[in-house]
């Protein structure tokens, strides 16, 4: 795709005046960083990095010299730096450093906890979830998938999922809501990595055994599979048979495949009320499948958080992915 050569004399000419002593107004500052005015105003009412120079009347113009200091605030949130931090950093008041290194992976009895570092509201977690969320950030897919690979062989899959990466993709989560539109590559990026983590993770799915395999799908009109693909793999890696049928998977072919299978357990996840139908489930629960006289019925496991207030008895809840294999487990081998 082509430059625009009126955009660039338009830069040109916004940045002569900059120069020059017009100075820009605050939504042309915005513009050129790529960030909304709010969080311009905000940078200066928090971290006193306003224009320099004070003009009359009520619009306030911003120099080169204060253009260059929000550049450096920006590129300095950019690396995961805390704003508070990357502020200081662009006003001068202390030398600049490299980006912090994740810290290596902390003993299991004792797990070192992160606060802060990222730019994500990350909470009490682990240490090794400010490290991923960091190059999340970054979009750097090599350290990235590094990182997730370390954290399963330091925890185990179903820790390194509940104690890291769970936590650090509800903080991206949270992180794209609260921000708009921003963001939102790097929770599709973060996921995408997680995926490819845990296929090379987990072992090749394990043999059908009559009255052993557990099916796994997403309601229809879901699409939120990650979950399912971290039970799928640990269920593969304890040996158990596993059908995984992804995303929004429709009722009729639920059915078939429930019916051609003959599993002992079927999980359905709900991301959303919306999705989740408690008679699906039943409906599901009541297929039988055997010969005459020794026919068996699937559990259904109700799993997400779509089916909060909608499960009933015989449709179990577990409410981790922990609680979920123990559960399929106790199943298969009873």
């Amino acid at each position: 795709m082509g430059v625009n050569r009126d955009d660039e004399a338009s830069e040109a000419d916004t940045e002569a005046d900059a120069r020059h002593g017009g100075g820009l107004t605050t939504g042309e500052v915005a513009r050129r960083l790529g960030v909304a005015p709010t969080t311009v105003r905000s940078w200066d009412r928090r971290y006193g990095l306003g224009p320099a120079a004070h003009t009359g009347g009520r619009h306030r113009r911003w120099t080169a010299g204060d253009l260059a200091r929000l550049e450096r605030m920006c590129a300095l949130t950019a690396t995961g730096l805390p704003p508070a931090e990357a502020a200081r950093l662009a006003l001068g008041e202390t030398a600049p450093a490299p980006p912090p290194r994740p810290a290596p992976p902390a003993p299991p009895a004792a797990p070192e906890r992160s606060r802060a570092g990222s730019g994500l509201r990350l909470g009490d977690v682990r240490q090794e979830c400010k490290g991923i969320a960091r190059s999340a950030l970054r979009l750097d897919a090599v350290a990235l998938d590094k990182q997730l690979e370390d954290a399963i062989a330091e925890h185990g899959l179903v820790a390194a999922w509940t104690e890291v990466i769970m936590p650090t993709l509800q903080a991206v989560g949270r992180k794209w809501e609260s921000a708009g539109e921003r963001y939102v590559e790097v929770e599709h990026f973060l996921s995408w990595h997680v995926s490819g983590a845990l296929r090379r993770h987990a072992p090749p799915v394990a043999a059908d055994r009559p009255g052993a395999t557990t099916v796994l799908a997403c309601v229809p009109a879901e699409n939120h599979t990650l979950p399912l693909e971290v039970l799928s793999a640990a269920l593969a890696e304890r040996g158990l048979p596993v059908r995984m049928f992804g995303g929004a998977l429709p009722v009729e072919s639920l059915v078939a495949a429930v019916r051609r299978t003959g599993p002992a357990v079927v999980g359905l996840w709900a991301q959303s009320r919306t999705t989740a139908s408690r008679p699906l489930a039943q409906h599901v629960s009541a297929i039988e499948w055997g010969v005459r006289g020794a026919r068996r019925r699937p559990v259904v496991l109700t799993l997400g958080p779509g089916w909060a207030g909608q499960t009933s008895r015989g449709l179990p809840h577990p409410p981790g992915l922990s609680e979920a294999v123990a559960v399929v487990e106790q199943v298969v081998h009873r």
